[in-house]
């Protein structure tokens, strides 16, 4: 059978602060700029949830499209939407919540939640229309490095 990748795009609401508590408000400022502001700021986020595998030939699908949806809403979007990263979002704890790290820890909420034979091959994630993240998830060592 062949071996097909589908997307799903999903889209919620969410309010930041890029800074360091750590830092002094100077170093935050100059390091993260206007998003350091201490009342934070919005974004309108978009995400495109590819996963892949062999296509079944009762349904011919590789997944339907609504246990995707399904999944990704539980697993991120409730915890996500209209939410303050930065203090309501448990798995979020401790980092600073930019595109690349909440890219990398929505991955860990859905790359083991997949049924049997559907593999998690990327997500996109859009900050805004201009500025988007993606990931494909950690290479597999070969343990050919040295």
């Amino acid at each position: 059978m062949p071996r097909v990748r589908v997307t799903r795009r999903v889209h919620w609401n969410s309010a930041h602060r890029l800074y360091r508590p750590d830092w002094p408000d100077e170093r935050n400022a100059r390091v993260f700029g206007v998003c350091a502001n201490p009342h934070g700021h919005g974004h309108n986020y978009e995400m495109d949830v590819t996963v892949a595998g062999e296509v079944d030939p009762e349904t011919g699908y590789v997944l339907d499209l609504k246990v995707l949806r399904d999944l990704v809403e539980a697993r991120v979007v409730t915890d996500l939407d209209h939410r303050n990263l930065n203090v309501e979002v448990t798995w979020l704890a401790g980092q600073v919540p930019t595109t690349e790290n909440l890219v990398v820890a929505i991955w860990n909420r859905l790359v083991d939640q997949l049924p049997r034979g559907v593999t998690l091959e990327r997500i996109v994630l859009w900050e805004t229309p201009r500025n988007y993240v993606e990931y494909t998830g950690d290479p597999v060592p070969t343990g050919d490095e040295a």
